[in-house]
């Protein structure tokens, strides 16, 4: 049974509320902003204050959004459990009282902690949500849906935004809460780094993603890595590591499936650092014509999709796996823009991919608040 909408289902008082709080004005920060949040216990008073009051602006708007979605998104249950998550932690984040001293501070990164587990599920109970959608209107393309995919952006961004503040994209702690580590890493500010290698992250994450195809296919094309390994600047390690981990990931796959059965050895993934762009390039075939204008849109994807109903009852996800969300170029691309860069692909059906990742390298570029 659907869930009713926030009107019907909650106290007046509080659809007021967010409705109030959605209006209000949200506050960009810099990566240079945010790393001068560290350091200081009156710093992390000043961060938890700002926290506490950005939070409930931002979560508010989602929650209207979730709640005003075109061709009937906001009732596909999925969606409706997304909107509630959001829904509970602007009432959390509400209901907690004025942060005066050090022990205000430390309780409310206890509850910041707990919003981050809330949230842990998004990406995919939203996939599903949108599964869900196409599967109840099967003769949806996905041009029917551009109003869908320029939600999506708007509302990854936004998530984006809201952990970076409090969360990141892994199990770890969040930036807020990462500045309480009483034993930070060298030239660490949170899980800011003022002198992130890119080169060094970009070997890292291509381990990783060939680590998941060896696991997959068993065995994986080698990653060959380019690039002045002194170059560094600040960033967000995580950040660079997730984009270029997808990015590998696919042409990891491309390249496995298309010399699988193929007496040729596979060609090697080539990775160029370059300042602030990274080029990966690989000679997986290339994607067809037709699926060039789509590769940038949601769950969009040429593998199976993992997702099924028994999430929404399950609430946990799923095993990370090769391909299928749809959801891995997108994001990418929208984590690349935080900070004031881009994605771009470039591809040649039948031979390869090349995707140019540029990075902002000053750090005074503000988040783009949608």
């Amino acid at each position: 049974m659907a869930k009713k909408k926030l009107s019907d289902s909650v106290v007046k008082e509080l659809a007021e509320e967010v409705k109030e709080w959605g209006s209000m004005k949200q506050t960009g920060v810099s990566l240079k902003q945010m790393m001068n949040f560290g350091g200081s216990s009156k710093n992390l008073l000043i961060s938890a204050q700002f926290v506490h009051k950005e939070l409930p602006i931002r979560i508010a708007r989602r929650v209207i959004e979730l709640e005003n979605l075109p061709y009937g998104l906001s009732t596909q249950n999925a969606v409706l459990q997304v909107r509630d998550w959001y829904l509970d932690s602007f009432r959390d984040l509400r209901s907690y009282p004025e942060i005066k001293d050090k022990n205000d501070e430390l309780k409310f990164t206890q509850m910041v902690k707990m919003i981050k587990v809330r949230h842990n599920n998004v990406v995919p109970m939203m996939a599903l949500g949108v599964k869900q959608l196409k599967k109840e209107r099967p003769q949806f393309d996905y041009k029917d849906l551009k109003e869908v995919h320029q939600f999506l952006d708007r509302f990854y961004l936004s998530r984006i935004g809201i952990r970076m503040l409090i969360d990141k994209f892994s199990l770890n702690a969040g930036q807020h809460v990462a500045l309480h580590d009483p034993n930070p890493l060298p030239n660490c500010v949170g899980y800011i780094h003022t002198k992130m290698s890119p080169l060094e992250v970009a070997r890292d994450a291509s381990e990783d993603a060939r680590s998941m195809c060896l696991r997959e296919y068993g065995s994986a094309p080698a990653v060959n890595i380019y690039g002045d390994p002194n170059l560094t600047f600040p960033y967000v390690p995580s950040h660079l590591h997730m984009m270029v981990f997808e990015l590998v990931k696919n042409s990891a796959r491309a390249v496995q499936e298309r010399f699988m059965d193929s007496h040729d050895e596979a060609p090697p993934i080539r990775i160029i650092v370059a300042g602030g762009l990274e080029d990966i390039s690989d000679e997986g075939g290339g994607i067809p014509r037709s699926g060039l204008p789509k590769i940038f849109t949601y769950l969009y994807s040429t593998a199976e999709n993992p997702l099924d109903e028994d999430f929404t009852s399950t609430g946990a996800a799923t095993a990370c796996t090769m391909a299928g969300y749809g959801y891995g170029i997108p994001i990418s691309r929208l984590y690349a823009r935080y900070f004031g860069g881009d994605l771009q692909i470039l591809s040649m059906e039948g031979y390869g991919t090349d995707a140019f990742l540029h990075l902002l390298r000053l750090g005074d570029s503000q988040e783009p608040l949608p």
